[in-house]
């Protein structure tokens, strides 16, 4: 078989006239808009290292921290999550419940679902504190809270909270993340992405755990996922100094740490060109940077010796129960007040009685866990008031589920998960204090009515911060994900100021 001869083409140049049009007209079009690009000093903020400073041949990447503004009006320019780790109970806390006391030892049939599966019926476990109207506005709240209940009225309640899963390590994921499974980004990575950190000599998500040990489903609850590394959450330590290492070895100077840096920061950069879309290895190359300027911002931002006596007494860092959340606590205001965009500061770590996970004594485990807690929060709620920091700073609070009415085992006051029903709480940035939305049926089991799920909660965050929710999107695997789910989610309005 004859090879065909090739197509006959009238040629300019080896071209069609209308291929020589076409490239001609998007040469022009290139040589336009690259005009454009460099008026507007794009193309020199492209050229530059991950550090943000460094500049580059064509094809850097500008620092993706670099604060933004918020597309929407919002108070709120930090948040603190106050994560209560385990679950703790809303029908021993916050959501007040008269029949149990009514029942309590009694079985009933009563709809529940937890770690042991479904039941259709079950011995009501009645509370085991009191509970009094606190504020202005009546707040019902355990005495569990005695410090907290003076708090109220700047605090807005959500009781009828509820998720997909009644599993530690999957319900903390979608509290962290909206999802079940691990790989998508954290809130706090969200936040960062969206409106990047004022400090750049900080890092703009901070994680601090307990000294018991972290969450049973890892580092996955501050990863970003799918995004850049450099979006992932910092942890300091729950004891000790938070950060370690922040001074220079001996006998190496500042000039010289500067200089090894600067030649480091030369080779892997370098190195990063030509493997574009690395984001372990940009953030890395920043992690670096940021480690430098932590030494000398670091060390006063984690220094509490310059609060005063009276802050530390607010704080209850003055006694052994409160010492450790209370100090987390204080340098979660100390972050915010230079900053640091999102702060989550865990209560409860490792499993079973360590954290809020009261599958046996009940009142043994929240005595202990609310002792610690109570105090600390309550402080930092009006340290952040009193300085004026309350109406910029959100403060959530809550952890990955509640606990049912009813007794896990034959014996005891320990309660199982309850995903279906659970109390969170608000306070600070964009929120209206005083309020309660939502409520669970007379025992506790299921919230009723109107009812918010997880990715309603975050859609609040991100609404108070001035984001919105159902726009903030980072394009992968094909999809516009978003925090709240490609449908979309909306903020809890009845909350917000």
């Amino acid at each position: 078989m004859h090879e065909l001869p090739p197509t006959p083409r009238n040629t300019f140049c080896g071209q069609t006239r209308r291929e020589f049009f076409w490239e001609a007209g998007g040469a022009f079009t290139s040589v336009a808009l690259a005009g454009m690009l460099l008026q507007d000093g794009f193309m020199a903020r492209q050229a530059m290292a991950f550090d943000g400073t460094t500049p580059l041949p064509a094809g850097g990447a500008p620092n993706p921290l670099s604060a933004k503004a918020p597309k929407l009006p919002g108070k709120a320019k930090s948040v603190i999550f106050l994560f209560m780790y385990g679950g703790p109970s809303h029908v021993d806390t916050f959501d007040y419940k008269p029949e149990l006391f009514k029942h309590d030892g009694k079985t009933i049939k009563v709809k529940t679902k937890g770690r042991g599966g479904d039941r259709n019926e079950g011995r009501v476990v009645g509370p085991k504190w009191n509970f009094r109207r606190a504020g202005q506005c009546g707040a019902w709240v355990s005495d569990l809270f005695p410090h907290l209940s003076t708090c109220v009225d700047d605090i807005a309640f959500v009781k009828s909270m509820y998720a997909d899963s009644p599993i530690h390590g999957s319900a903390m994921l979608m509290m962290n993340s909206g999802k079940l499974l691990g790989g998508a980004p954290a809130l706090g990575s969200w936040v960062n992405y969206g409106l990047g950190t004022v400090n750049q000599n900080l890092p703009g998500f901070v994680v601090m755990l307990d000294s018991t040990g972290g969450p049973i489903s890892g580092a996955q609850n501050w990863g970003s996922g799918y995004m850049p590394a450099i979006y992932q959450g910092t942890v300091l330590r729950g004891e000790g100094p938070p950060i370690l290492d922040l001074a220079n070895p001996e006998g190496r100077s500042a000039d010289l740490q500067r200089r090894m840096l600067d030649r480091l920061k030369a080779w892997n950069t370098r190195h990063a060109l030509a493997r574009s879309g690395n984001s372990d290895l940009e953030s890395r190359i920043e992690s670096y940077e940021l480690a430098y300027r932590m030494q000398s911002t670091a060390p006063e931002a984690v220094d509490m010796a310059g609060e005063s006596a009276r802050t530390k007494e607010l704080y209850g860092i003055d006694h052994p129960q409160t010492e450790e959340f209370g100090r987390k606590c204080l340098l979660a205001r100390r972050l915010v007040e230079r900053g640091v965009r999102f702060v989550q500061v865990y209560s409860g770590g490792s499993h079973n009685d360590a954290n809020w996970d009261a599958h046996g004594d009940l009142k043994k485990n929240h005595d202990y866990h609310a002792g610690r807690t109570d105090k600390p929060i309550a402080g930092l709620l009006k340290d952040l008031k009193q300085r004026g920091l309350l109406d910029e700073t959100l403060v959530v609070w809550g952890g990955e589920f509640g606990r049912q009415p009813t007794a896990e085992y034959a014996q005891g006051t320990g309660r199982d998960h309850n995903s279906f029903g659970f109390t969170m709480w608000m306070a600070g940035g964009g929120i209206k204090g005083g309020v309660s939305v939502g409520e669970t049926d007379e025992l506790g089991s299921i919230g009723v009515g109107e009812r918010f799920h997880v990715k309603n909660l975050h859609a609040t965050v991100l609404a108070c911060l001035g984001l919105d929710p159902n726009a903030l999107t980072y394009f992968y695997a094909g999809l516009d994900q978003k925090l709240v789910g490609v449908q979309g989610a909306e903020p809890i309005r009845g909350v917000m100021a």
